[in-house]
């Protein structure tokens, strides 16, 4: 139970801090999904760090893995907005802004877990 409750309560933090970043970083203007970029691109360089100390140094404990990794990197990335975002790309045929955002998203995203795992190689 005591598992449960800090993936609960990691997965809150970083769902409001997602929402924070994202209402001031998505641009209603040109419609582009900047925060929601932004919050994959920084989860997925935490996880990468959070994971490689685990890894490395053998220093946190499965709870703060669990707190950590799982809750909040949880729910602070998002794939189902995501997916709803590009769905509303290819609504409108916007399909360069579909093409670039997935293929960042997906690329910059695996760089950052390598990049989150190589900083604390070392």
């Amino acid at each position: 139970m005591k598992q449960l409750i800090l993936v609960f309560i990691g997965g809150g933090f970083g769902s409001v801090l997602r929402f924070i970043i994202g209402k001031y970083l998505n641009s209603h203007a040109t419609g582009i999904p900047y925060g929601t970029f932004a919050a994959n691109i920084l989860g997925s360089l935490l996880i990468g760090i959070i994971l490689g100390l685990a890894v490395k140094n053998n220093t946190l404990t499965q709870n703060q893995i669990l707190f950590l990794a799982t809750g909040f990197c949880g729910g602070f990335t998002t794939f189902s907005t995501f997916a709803y975002e590009n769905h509303i790309f290819l609504k409108s045929g916007d399909f360069m802004s579909f093409a670039i955002y997935t293929i960042a998203s997906f690329v910059v995203g695996f760089l950052a877990v390598f990049l989150g795992m190589y900083l604390v190689k070392s």
